[in-house]
This record gives C-alpha cells, structure tokens and sequence, in this order.
C-alpha cells in the first residue's frame, strides 16, 4: 500500500509559505491522527496529496485551478511535492496547478503558469507531464483518483458515499484496502472447477 513519508507544500490553500510534513517522523505504525479546529487545514493535507497524486483535489468542491493560496507571495509558485513508498520502493511526485498569474523572476512581467508534474522512480528514471504521471500512479498504486479518495476521504465524513456506492464499487474499494484479491483469485479457480467437474457428469450420465 502506499505510504506518505514527506509532503511539502508551497502557496497552496491557506499555506501561504512553504510547508514541509515528515509523516516518517511520526512513526512507523501506518496510523495517523490529524486533527484540529475547523479552518485548520487538516483538509487541505488530503487536498495537496490526493492533488501530488491525481492532479485532483480530495473534496469535491475543490477545483485543481482555485488550490492557489491567496497569501502567497506574488513571485511565489504553487506546487506539492510528495515523497511516498508503494512495496518497499520510495517514489516522489511533484505536481502544480495551472492557471494563475505569478510575477516573473525576471523582470517586472508576469507569468501564467502552467499545470505540470514530475514522477521520480527508484531507478531513477524521472516521467513527466500531468496525464503521464496521473495515468502512471494509476497503475501503480491500482486505483484511480475516485477510488482513493473513497478510501482516504473516510474521516472527513464522506463515508456516506462508499455506502451509497454500487455493489460492485464498494466491493473493488474493500478489495484494494483489505488486499483480498487473492481470494477473489481463489473462488474463482473453484468455480471454474465446480463447472469442469459438473459437465464431466453430465457426459457420463
């Protein structure tokens, strides 16, 4: 499953500055608390992960293009970089949003920035482009945007639509969190059995 190590966040929702969160150095138990008074950000945390991720915001009234904070330093770019671990392997991620206006480095003029993501691999090997690197975490991770914010999404009283999800779409969401495919797999192989031991009998009656 995939582990966040260290998330960094910079002029994204009320995080005006930059913003560094070493979840490593909360332990290695795989259990975290957030919390805090209403309009502390803890929102904004599954915001800017599931964002670094997906290039989506957690909360569905969330726009990629509205993540920019409004206490941002004019020169300063928006942008959440993610350092997490899937089987063993350390990945990073670093995506920012699109559409906003930013005071050029260079002179007085002004920039309009434009979406972009990195995907660094333990090879090394670096992905780039914002559909490559969603469409690549996909794969890797064995869920989509919706799916994990399903997962993540629980504590923040969301809940409610996993249960009012489809069937079929709530048993895929459990699958993945509980890593049952393997039983899946297995009554699969005893069903095809039951059916090969069944037209055997019917052949020989």
């Amino acid at each position: 499953a995939m582990k966040p190590v260290e998330m960094t966040l910079c002029a994204f929702g009320p995080f005006a500055g930059e913003t560094r969160v070493g979840f490593s150095e909360l332990g290695d138990n795989g259990l975290f608390l957030i919390t805090g008074d209403t309009g502390a950000g803890k929102t904004t945390l599954f915001d800017a992960m599931i964002f670094a991720l997906y290039g989506e915001a957690s909360g569905s009234r969330r726009r990629p293009d509205g993540l920019r904070s409004d206490f941002a330093r004019p020169d300063m770019a928006t942008y959440v970089h993610l350092v997490f671990s899937h089987k063993g392997a350390r990945y990073q991620v670093r995506r920012n949003p699109g559409g906003y206006e930013r005071r050029s480095k260079r002179g007085g003029g002004v920039v309009l920035e434009k979406s972009d993501a990195t995907l660094t691999c333990p090879d090394g090997s670096v992905l780039t482009g914002t559909r490559a690197v969603t469409d690549r975490v996909s794969v890797l991770l064995g869920m989509d945007e919706r799916q994990m914010k399903q997962i993540c999404m629980i504590a923040q009283g969301e809940f409610l639509n996993l249960l009012l999800a489809k069937d079929e779409e709530r048993r895929a969401v459990f699958r993945r969190v509980f890593d049952t495919d393997f039983y899946v797999e297995v009554q699969r192989a005893l069903k095809e059995r039951e059916k090969e031991l069944r037209d055997q009998l019917y052949r020989q009656e």
